[in-house]
């Protein structure tokens, strides 16, 4: 009887008691599906005229297209910010001056500990109390500063793992070059740091897209916000959360796929020319 890395190989009897438990959980899947589209079929939810309303352009330019507008606007503007916070405060928790290191450390953990909710609403009676932003910026502005701050504080810790990360022989011959450690972590160490990183940067972007739908709270107007409007207005819940959430998991494979672009992009560049071959010199000459 072969085995595998982690575990051996059933026998006859383990292969028949896994058949039956998978066609167990099978008759019972089935039956809830079903349960469920028979609850939702009772209360009207799957009928035609539920996704009519999608057909018209009025339904789409007066609530679903202003969610989309939302959602893309506060996860682009977080995304810019939290990146820049993100390499600054990475950067001073590797500083050697313990008065950059240390504070920087207290606000990674501090925002790090934070629910986002709660920085959200915050932020949000902070600028409306003393009037920062124009009103009808307020959720705006609430939203993409708790995004910020959480995922500048993630990004930082992401920056910071990477640069240990790389071989401490890198840092040595920089210094014995004459670099000062500033020249050596810009020029050397973050390039190679947020290359190696890139898949984790990207599903952290990821994640500040599907953080917006948080600022429903504060009455942000975003995807799934407006998807819950259409669904009172229209009693068609079910057709109204289908279309938000295929439009969401548009975006994030978007995303996914310009994660790839990128790093194929990093890939090729980073590829040596190829050597000329004899025929090649030759017809140079």
């Amino acid at each position: 009887m072969s085995g595998s890395v982690l575990f051996d190989a059933p026998g006859p009897r383990a292969r028949k008691r896994n058949r039956l438990i998978s066609l167990a959980v099978l008759v019972v899947a089935v039956g809830v599906v079903s349960g469920v589209l028979s609850r939702l079929s009772d209360k009207g939810q799957l009928a035609a005229a539920k996704w009519e309303p999608f057909l018209t352009a009025d339904l789409w330019q007066t609530y679903v297209w202003p969610g989309v507008q939302g959602t893309l606007s506060a996860a682009a503007l977080s995304v810019v910010l939290a990146g820049i916070l993100g390499v600054a405060l990475g950067v001073a928790r590797m500083s050697p001056n313990s008065w950059l290191r240390r504070p920087a450390a207290v606000i990674v953990e501090f925002f790090r500990a934070v629910p986002v909710l709660i920085m959200m609403i915050f932020a949000y009676f902070l600028f409306a109390l003393y009037d920062v932003f124009p009103s009808k910026q307020l959720a705006l502005a609430g939203v993409v500063t708790g995004l910020t701050l959480y995922n500048g504080a993630v990004i930082a810790e992401i920056i910071r793992t990477g640069v240990r990360s790389l071989p401490r022989g890198q840092t040595e011959a920089a210094s014995s070059l004459g670099l000062s450690w500033w020249q050596t972590t810009r020029i050397i160490q973050l390039p190679q740091a947020i290359a190696s990183m890139l898949p984790v940067l990207i599903s952290q972007l990821v994640v500040v897209l599907k953080d917006t739908a948080i600022g429903y709270q504060i009455t942000f107007m975003e995807m799934v916000r407006q998807g819950t409007v259409i669904g009172s207005n229209y009693g068609n819940y079910l057709p109204a959360l289908f279309v938000i959430a295929v439009l969401m998991i548009a975006a994030n494979f978007g995303l996914s796929a310009l994660a790839v672009w990128i790093e194929r992009r990093m890939r090729r560049s980073k590829r040596a020319p190829e050597p000329l071959d004899a025929e090649s010199m030759d017809a140079g000459d």
